[in-house]
């Protein structure tokens, strides 16, 4: 389970994903972000079978990383751009899905029983 307000970053330029943690975190960090501040950091293989998500627990560094056996990971176009992605559309976009098409409900506040 990911917290509803932890940060995702997707990278839309595919790296080599044989890289490691610390290239990962390299390429973050190259690119002007904090690779500790705890956010999710998702990278993507050319061939967008293949991801690997990087990120600092707050004790060390994690590295998750995921094929598709017969499909691929739906990616933004690919460009110099860095998308944000909610938990849900991280979740969805792990599970092979199209993450675009996952959208908050609009929540209101709640009006008081009278």
């Amino acid at each position: 389970m990911i917290p509803s307000g932890m940060k995702v970053f997707l990278a839309s330029q595919p790296v080599d994903i044989r890289r490691g943690p610390d290239g990962l975190v390299g390429l973050v960090r190259d690119a002007g972000a904090d690779p500790f501040n705890g956010s999710l950091y998702v990278f993507r293989a050319k061939r967008a079978d293949r991801i690997k998500i990087v990120w600092w627990d707050g004790t060390g560094l994690c590295l998750y990383a995921k094929r598709l056996e017969k499909a691929a990971f739906c990616w933004p176009r690919i460009g110099h751009s860095r998308v944000q992605l909610s938990p849900a559309q991280l979740l969805a976009l792990i599970d092979g899905m199209d993450w675009k098409r996952v959208r908050a409900v609009p929540a209101s506040r709640p009006q008081s029983a009278g």
